[in-house]
């Protein structure tokens, strides 16, 4: 099994809705490609201070869940994927970091 986990950063706070409608649509997306085998999407917890660090900092983590590196790459060329990552870019601009590991527990 293979865990992509992946850090998003907008540029610019959201609303909460705005956040959870995002995160929303990332998990039906990535789920609806038939090959995740879980997805779960969380809000970054802000620590006091955190701003003046200079790394990027998380608004959320979502972390996809696949059998192995050809499934990964498959769910990332599936129909529909893109259309939604462009749709919130063009609206909320964000960063992404991201590592594909073993599961971590």
């Amino acid at each position: 099994m293979i865990t992509h986990t992946m850090m998003v950063s907008f540029e610019r706070p959201l609303p909460a809705s705005e956040l959870d409608q995002y995160l929303a649509d990332i998990e039906r997306v990535m789920l609806d490609t038939g090959f995740a085998q879980s997805v779960a999407a969380r809000r970054h917890i802000p620590v006091p201070g955190e701003e003046a660090i200079p790394a990027l900092i998380a608004t959320a983590i979502v972390q996809v869940a696949v059998a192995d590196i050809e499934a990964l790459a498959k769910a990332f060329t599936a129909p529909g994927l893109h259309e939604v990552i462009d749709h919130w870019q063009s609206r909320h601009p964000y960063r992404v970091a991201w590592a594909n590991h073993e599961p971590l527990a």
